[in-house]
């Protein structure tokens, strides 16, 4: 499989049946996935979040963490490093980013090397895909 950056967007519609779309569910098929270390955080978030507002039973959760685990043991995680947040913080200047989504990026940037140039770049986020786009990279929307 050819690997792909991966947004926390996009996996929690991985995860999550009732949220995964038929494009998310090949391109699981399609792409491995490398994410940012704070990535797993993200998508606890989400999963509380979607809970607390009636859109998540508990059963589903647990089946959304039970692939959370799945996905985990065969996925690349980009770590934290100076370089890293250094790029983040450019990234804000230069785009209409949250903090977390400009930490996405740039460990998207990281994993490519600086060189994005038609890498695979999954989200669900707008913003954040224009953003991946802008920079070179192959945004797919999930």
């Amino acid at each position: 499989m050819e690997p792909a950056f991966w947004d926390a967007s996009a996996l929690v519609r991985l995860c999550l049946r009732r949220q995964a779309t038929p494009t998310v569910v090949v391109l699981g098929r399609q792409y491995s996935v490398v994410t940012w270390w704070a990535t797993p955080v993200e998508i606890q978030s989400a999963f509380a979040r979607l809970l607390r507002m009636g859109q998540l039973t508990s059963q589903e959760r647990v089946g959304g963490q039970v692939r959370l685990e799945e996905l985990r043991t065969d996925w690349r995680e980009v770590e934290p490093r100076e370089q890293l947040r250094q790029r983040a913080e450019s990234l804000v200047d230069r785009f209409n980013l949250r903090a977390a989504d400009a930490l996405q990026l740039a460990a998207a940037l990281t994993w490519s090397t600086g060189h994005p140039r038609n890498r695979p770049f999954l989200s669900g986020d707008k913003q954040l895909l224009d953003a991946a786009r802008q920079l070179g990279f192959h945004a797919i929307e999930t």
